[in-house]
């Protein structure tokens, strides 16, 4: 299965990254910013990852990596070398595609999957503008809703979207993915953020448009701890969240093939990206963010060395 028990990475104040923490914030630029310094606190304090207080821009370097990327100030300081991990004069466009279909407004605790994924929406556009990418978003359900194009001067922008999006209608992915992708002129980093309730390859072949243009794609599948795990005990009817059609459901006659299926439905998915050369990560609502924030600097960081 997609989804891996996973510790917080060491030093990092998980309380300020804790979505029921978050939830009570209530100005979205306050949350990205108190998300992102938390994490880059974490990170400097990690034993693990060898990143230097700078870590934003530098880590250790490593064998194969560019000796043209040393920075050489930095070694004069230290006597230890470094590479920069994101140089200014190669600054990207950042692109957030997120999903805010009907299907997003689930949530069994503190927030919904909509919610969490505007968390981390807002977080990594605030993250990539101190890096000097050019930040951008587009929501879709059907069909694109907002489109706001990349730039240095649009993070303003991207929050306050965020902050009014709201899930109504049902949602796929092929159209309204296949239109941002014409949209986009210049190649750059796309993080789609959806929670994919829809066959493995129709949500793989939308995506892969955006690879085939050149973009670089990382995706994060937002689901809430109850439809991982499927913890009801009672008989009931279930609402689909996109049809709003009632079924009635005995979940202890139905716990095992559930588990069963939820497990094929993202491992097929995560089968699918990985041999389109897309990152893919199982995100669970009800974790603290860090573990999506370092999945994505960890992507990051490998499109820079393939590159």
């Amino acid at each position: 299965m997609a989804v891996r028990e996973r510790s917080s990475i060491h030093g990092a104040d998980t309380q300020f990254l804790d979505p029921s923490v978050l939830s009570r914030i209530g100005n979205l630029e306050l949350l990205a910013r108190t998300v992102v310094d938390g994490f880059l606190q974490g990170i400097h304090r990690s034993p693990h990852l060898g990143m230097s207080l700078d870590f934003a821009e530098h880590r250790e370097y490593m064998r194969g990596d560019d000796i043209r990327r040393i920075d050489w100030r930095l070694f004069a300081r230290t006597d230890r070398f470094y590479v920069k991990l994101f140089e200014a004069e190669t600054a990207a466009d950042f692109m957030v595609a997120l999903d805010i279909s009907k299907s997003m407004s689930f949530g069994t605790h503190s927030v919904t999957k909509l919610d969490y994924a505007r968390y981390l929406a807002a977080a990594l556009s605030f993250f990539s503008q101190r890096q000097r990418d050019r930040v951008g978003l587009a929501t879709f359900d059907h069909e694109i809703v907002d489109y706001i194009p990349p730039s240095t001067r649009h993070l303003q922008r991207v929050l306050h979207t965020l902050v009014n999006a709201e899930p109504g209608r049902p949602g796929v992915l092929r159209d309204p993915l296949m239109s941002l992708g014409d949209n986009l002129h210049h190649r750059g980093i796309t993080l789609i953020i959806s929670d994919f309730y829809e066959e493995p390859e129709q949500a793989v072949d939308a995506i892969r448009h955006l690879r085939a243009r050149g973009h670089d794609v990382i995706v994060f599948h937002v689901l809430d701890p109850a439809e991982l795990e499927f913890p009801f005990e009672t008989a009931a009817s279930f609402r689909d969240m996109e049809s709003a059609e009632m079924i009635p459901i005995v979940p202890d006659k139905l716990v095992a093939e559930y588990r069963a299926r939820i497990s094929e439905h993202t491992e097929e998915l995560e089968q699918l990206f990985t041999g389109s050369r897309i990152d893919y990560t199982v995100v669970d609502t009800s974790k603290p963010l860090d573990y999506a924030l370092f999945q994505y600097l960890t992507s990051r960081e490998k499109m820079a060395r393939v590159r």
